[in-house]
């Protein structure tokens, strides 16, 4: 069973004792009319106040509506006259009759836990002056005012404390999401680390190898891997998320017919997901292996539509004069 219910099944109990003492008198009702009146006024605005939904806007807790708490106020004000009506001026100390001092008492209690504050206070001064009109407030106070005041105080200060408990734990609940995420970043990054230094051995430790074993004497070929491993490595430190296998396999087959590629990542595909940075990695591939241009230049620049561009110039060496053979934009998936 729901703490709501639990709850609420208690409130019932409750307000069925209190309304049993009225209903039940231990001596004759001179006008029994105004006692019954007053039992089913109050069951009826306990039942409303149980049961009506709560209202929710936007920002705020959920809030008995505002109707059913200004009728309960008016009830805590009008039942201290009903109920004694039902007897004669001297039997107004009765049981049967006092009990609208507690009845009130928990009805209010229950609109304090339903978030009106305001209107709960209201219903104990309304109920508390009638009282005081009718019996004294001393009176009042010996025959459960007190214990009125103090449900419906204590009620606030449990609430009080439960919001400030609930803030606390979505604060602590945002914090450690924000850690997760944090050490989970962080734990990607290391990974994309250790890739890239595995890489960069791989790619790096052969030709490392050779260098050292021939004393630096290399011989063209050689010498031309080196300058691929070496345009790799460039290429992993500048644009990694532009890699992968076919890519790197296009640049280095353009890098062995004597193309310059240089490639740049400028932030353009960082809010790519990794199936959308595959779609733009596969076009790269393909654009590469299609063109025979000396000298290429891949860059990957923040733009609202274009993710990748790719210019190709038909002169070896940088000049005015160049010549564009290549341009080809990649769009940026939708």
């Amino acid at each position: 069973m729901k703490v709501r219910q639990v709850l609420t099944s208690l409130a019932a109990a409750l307000s069925g004792y209190l309304a049993a003492r009225g209903i039940f008198p231990t001596q004759v009702v001179d006008h029994p009319g105004f006692l019954v009146a007053g039992v089913t006024l109050y069951l009826l605005s306990t039942l409303l106040v149980l049961a009506v939904p709560s209202v929710r806007r936007e920002g705020a807790p959920a809030r008995l509506p505002r109707w059913i708490s200004a009728w309960a106020v008016l009830v805590s004000a009008a039942l201290p006259c009903i109920v004694s009506a039902s007897s004669e001026r001297g039997d107004w100390t009765a049981p049967h009759v006092t009990w609208y001092i507690g009845a009130v008492g928990a009805l209010m209690t229950i609109v304090m836990v339903r978030r009106r504050p305001v209107w709960a206070w209201a219903g104990i001064v309304a109920m508390s002056v009638a009282s005081s009109a009718l019996i004294g407030l001393g009176s009042a106070l010996s025959f459960g005012l007190v214990g009125s005041v103090l449900w419906v105080a204590v009620a606030q200060l449990m609430q009080l404390s439960t919001d400030r408990a609930y803030a606390d734990t979505v604060k602590l609940a945002s914090l450690q999401q924000a850690s997760a995420a944090w050490q989970s970043a962080q734990m990607m990054r290391r990974r994309e680390r250790r890739e890239r230094v595995q890489y960069a051995l791989e790619v790096a430790g052969p030709v490392l190898t050779q260098v050292i074993a021939s004393g630096g004497a290399l011989a063209d070929e050689e010498r031309n891997e080196a300058w691929i491993a070496e345009g790799t490595l460039r290429d992993e430190l500048r644009a990694p998320k532009l890699m992968d296998d076919e890519v790197r396999a296009a640049i280095a087959g353009l890098r062995r017919r004597g193309a310059t590629v240089t490639v740049l990542d400028e932030g353009g595909v960082d809010d790519l997901d990794e199936a959308q940075l595959a779609a733009v990695r596969a076009e790269l591939a393909v654009t590469l292996a299609a063109t025979d241009a000396p000298r290429l230049i891949i860059r990957a620049a923040p733009h609202p539509e274009i993710a990748v561009t790719v210019v190709g110039r038909a002169g070896v060496e940088l000049s005015d004069e160049d010549t564009v053979a290549l341009w080809h934009e990649i769009p940026r998936p939708s």
